[in-house]
């Protein structure tokens, strides 16, 4: 006899989502093992260049550690080597023990017959030299930024698109030698990229048998689950190795029959939400406790890449949150900002910081503050919110915090 299916409510759901992030109850240790083990819940810290607060990567361990020592993540990265740079859901840093599962986006990258795969091809033949010279420069000399490859007497087939990268040639095939796992980033010098041969990085890796596609599919998907809480296919497949789940709907029928996931229903005022639900079976504990009241909030700004509302159509579902990031919207038709900060207290959006840091005056400047009409308009509230930008501007640097005028009535006393 088929068991009957577990039910979570909406409030549940959430606030195991928020749980397996590390976004409630006490905060992280701020230092490398903390930071690590922050990785370990949630496996990728997507990298972004802008840095209109700080850069993204470290505004995600800012909400789940407070302040910290960048000297410490840079351990991790480039001494320990427990942390390496690849792509994840965009380029992002992932976990060295996570290696076999990105070998999918290395085996996978270039092949195919989809008109993206044929230009890659066509384009990699008409310049093996200059993969040759790359890879022979970097066997000569270790470690190198782009900018030191110098390409004397050798003429390369212009890489062609609308984008940044037309024409950058060395560019180009350095993100491809690195996507295909041929070379990796072996440390930072001025934010720049140093690249040297995966052989020499990863020794470990290079020449190793893997598990099959199968094996680490499955694998995968279940540390997607336990980082996200309770999950459809389609969230699934747009996290942590985004779009690269092999036969993604056959390895979840495994994986509910062996019983290493568990399908579940998420009601909302008598109704279900949409889609299959999984959640993991070492959840289902944390499931119980949540349903019986053991729940810690915390208040934290989110980055706006942070890895809770990456998935925009799932934020919208569980918390109800409409969210655009409006970087690339002309500045006379954004709604909230250039650059907003999601406000997470308890287990709601409530908010938004649109903010940005002023470095030559070492100012922490909030144009905006907006509250969701669902918002509690309270001291307790506007106070933990406060708390929060303070600790924010001190992790930056910031001598000091000035406030626009676009405060909500209810927490301005607080605010500003």
């Amino acid at each position: 006899m088929t068991p009957p299916i577990l039910s979570l409510s909406l409030e549940t759901a959430r606030r195991l989502t928020i749980s397996n992030q590390r976004l409630s109850g006490p905060a992280a240790k701020p230092d490398a093992e903390g930071m690590l083990n922050v990785l370990r819940s949630i496996h990728c810290l997507q990298l972004d260049p802008i840095s209109a607060v700080t850069r993204s990567h470290r505004l995600v361990l800012w909400s789940r550690v407070g302040q910290f020592d960048a000297a410490a993540l840079d351990q991790l990265l480039w001494q320990d080597r427990t942390l390496f740079e690849y792509w994840a859901h965009e380029a992002s840093i992932v976990l060295t023990e996570d290696y076999p599962f990105h070998v999918a986006m290395m085996r996978q990258y270039s092949e195919g017959s989809s008109p993206w795969s044929v230009r890659v091809q066509e384009w990699l033949s008409q310049n093996v030299d200059l993969r040759d010279f790359i890879l022979a420069e970097l066997q000569k000399n270790g470690a190198m930024l782009s900018r030191q490859f110098e390409l004397e007497g050798i003429h390369p087939e212009n890489w062609v698109s609308t984008g940044w990268t037309s024409g950058r040639n060395v560019s180009r095939m350095l993100d491809y030698l690195w996507i295909r796992g041929i070379i990796s980033v072996a440390g930072r010098a001025g934010g720049q990229k140093l690249w040297d041969l995966t052989e020499r990085v990863f020794p470990q890796f290079t020449g190793a048998e893997l598990p099959s596609h199968e094996e680490l599919t499955e694998r995968a998907v279940e540390e997607a689950i336990k980082s996200l809480g309770a999950a459809t296919r389609q969230n699934i497949d747009v996290h942590f190795i985004r779009r690269r789940y092999h036969e993604l709907p056959k390895a979840l029928e495994r994986l509910e029959a062996a019983g290493r996931i568990v399908r579940v229903n998420i009601e909302d005022n008598g109704k279900h939400l949409p889609g299959t639900w999984y959640v993991h079976p070492s959840d289902l504990e944390r499931i119980g406790e949540l349903q019986n009241g053991a729940w810690h909030p915390r208040t934290t700004l989110l980055s706006p890449f942070d890895n809770l509302i990456c998935d925009r159509a799932r934020t919208k579902k569980l918390f109800n949150f409409d969210f655009t990031i409006e970087i690339y919207v002309p500045a006379n038709k954004r709604k909230y900002g250039y650059y907003v900060l999601p406000i997470l207290h308890g287990d709601q959006l409530i908010g938004r910081v649109d903010s940005k840091f002023n470095k030559k005056e070492g100012r922490y400047e909030i144009y905006n503050v907006y509250a969701e009409d669902s918002a509690p308009m309270d001291a307790v509230t506007a106070k933990a919110i406060r708390a929060n930008i303070d600790n924010l501007a001190a992790f930056l640097g910031a001598t000091g915090i000035q406030f626009g005028k676009n405060v909500p009535a209810g927490w301005r006393k607080f605010l500003q």
